[in-house]
């Protein structure tokens, strides 16, 4: 049987991933879910690593992921879980204020972690999976 896996390519975004050498996928497409690598505040736009306060980060995470679910024909409604990875714990407010407004209509289940640090130069990173 083949497989039924589908890599999601997300212009901007693949290209920082290949760009940097980091072997993920944006996203990949299977079992009826999408499921979004951990995404670091890279803005989708540019396809450059933002920079600024763990709330501007955040922001930012949050249009990359709009970017990618849309890719995979999928959206913030469809999202049932979500991680959360900050380099600190005090950072859960500000990050919660930000996520309380991009689910204002509905709350999947989460996870916040707190790790040690990342190779590049950000606070947060958040992955998330989605019905597709």
């Amino acid at each position: 049987m083949p497989s039924q896996v589908e890599t999601i390519y997300v212009p901007n975004i693949s290209e920082f991933l290949e760009r940097n050498k980091v072997p993920i996928s944006p996203a990949i497409r299977a079992g009826g879910f999408v499921f979004v690598s951990g995404a670091p505040p890279i803005d989708p736009d540019t396809g450059e690593l933002a920079k600024g306060d763990v709330r501007a980060q955040t922001e930012v995470i949050f249009r990359y992921i709009d970017r990618v679910l849309k890719a995979a024909g999928t959206d913030r409604e469809k999202v049932v879980k979500v991680t959360v990875y900050a380099a600190n714990a005090a950072h859960f407010r500000m990050i919660n204020e930000v996520y309380a407004a991009y689910f204002s209509d509905h709350f999947p289940t989460r996870t916040f972690v707190t790790v040690g640090s990342w190779p590049m130069e950000f606070d947060v990173e958040i992955e998330v999976q989605a019905l597709a």
